[in-house]
C-alpha cells in the first residue's frame, strides 16, 4: 500500500510539473486543453491548478491559469532586472569565456559588458540580437523551444562538453538553501552541464520572486554556487543561503 501511494504521489507531482512547464512556455493554460493533453479529467486539472495556486505558483482565471504576477508594474520589474544585470556585468573581465543560460536576466546582462574580447557561450537563441562589439556569441545549437527561444538536448550538451568557461552566469526558476531549480528539465540539464564545465565563479542572478521557491528539477545544490545577485531585501531565506557560504550581492 505504501509503495502504491508513493507511485500515485509521483504521478501527481509529475503531472503538476508538466502543467507548470506548459505555463512557462505558453504564458497561460486552459483546463480543457490540459485535460486532453494530459489525458485526465477537467476536474483533476482544476484540482491541480488549485494546489498550484495555493502554493503561490499560478493565478487562476475562469477556464485556466497563468503564472502569478508580481505586485509590481512592468516598468518596476524591468528596472529590477536591469539593476541585477548591470551589477553582474561588472564581474566579467577581459578575455573571459562565460556560460550564460537562457534566462531573460542573463540576456540583459550581455548589453552591459564593457570588458574586451569576451566569449559568450549560451543556449539563448535571442543572444544573436545583442549588439555589443565587446563580445563574441557562440550558440550551443540544439533543439529550439519556440516559445522560450532556448536551445536544449543532446547537441547542446555535446557542445558544452567541449568548452571550458572561466565564469558562469545563470538565471533560475527558484533558489533555496537546497540549491537552484528549474521548471523545465531540459533547462536543468543545460545548467548542470555549464556548472560542471566552469573552472571559475558561478553567479546566480535571481529576482525577488525566485527567492525561496523550489521546483521539481534541480540544476545544482547550493554548494556549487559562489555568488547570488538579487534585488530582494535581506530575509531569513537569504540569511540561511549566506550561511551556506554563498556571497550575496544586493542590487539596491
Amino acid at each position: 500500500m505504501v509503495s502504491i501511494l508513493k507511485i500515485s504521489k509521483k504521478i501527481i507531482n509529475t503531472r503538476r510539473c508538466k502543467i507548470l512547464m506548459e505555463i512557462q512556455t505558453c504564458d497561460k493554460v486552459f483546463v480543457n486543453n490540459l485535460s486532453e493533453k494530459l489525458k485526465v479529467s477537467p476536474l483533476t486539472i482544476r484540482r491541480d491548478l488549485q494546489v498550484l495556486e495555493d502554493n503561490g505558483f499560478v493565478e487562476r482565471f475562469y477556464g485556466g491559469a497563468k503564472f502569478k504576477e508580481e505586485k509590481l508594474c512592468l516598468r518596476e520589474k524591468e528596472d529590477y532586472i536591469d539593476s541585477i544585470a548591470k551589477i553582474a556585468s561588472r564581474y566579467i573581465e577581459d578575455n573571459d569565456v562565460i556560460f550564460v543560460n537562457s534566462s531573460k536576466i542573463t540576456l540583459k546582462m550581455l548589453e552591459y559588458i564593457h570588458s574586451k574580447n569576451v566569449n559568450v557561450i549560451t543556449n539563448n537563441a535571442n543572444a544573436v540580437l545583442i549588439n555589443n562589439p565587446n563580445i563574441s556569441v557562440i550558440l550551443t545549437g540544439g533543439e529550439l523551444n519556440i516559445n522560450k527561444k532556448s536551445l536544449t538536448g543532446e547537441f547542446a550538451i555535446k557542445t558544452l562538453n567541449n568548452i571550458v568557461a572561466t565564469k558562469c552566469f545563470l538565471g533560475c526558476s527558484g533558489i533555496t538553501t537546497n540549491g537552484f531549480t528549474s521548471i523545465i528539465p531540459q533547462e536543468a540539464y543545460i545548467n548542470e552541464c555549464m556548472l560542471k564545465r566552469c573552472v571559475g565563479n558561478v553567479f546566480i542572478l535571481a529576482e525577488t520572486s525566485k527567492i525561496g521557491r523550489e521546483y521539481n528539477f534541480l540544476s545544482a545544490p547550493i554548494n556549487m554556487i559562489n555568488t547570488l545577485i538579487t534585488d530582494a531585501s535581506p530575509s531569513d531565506e537569504l540569511i540561511n543561503i549566506q550561511k551556506k557560504g554563498i556571497k550575496i550581492i544586493y542590487s539596491h
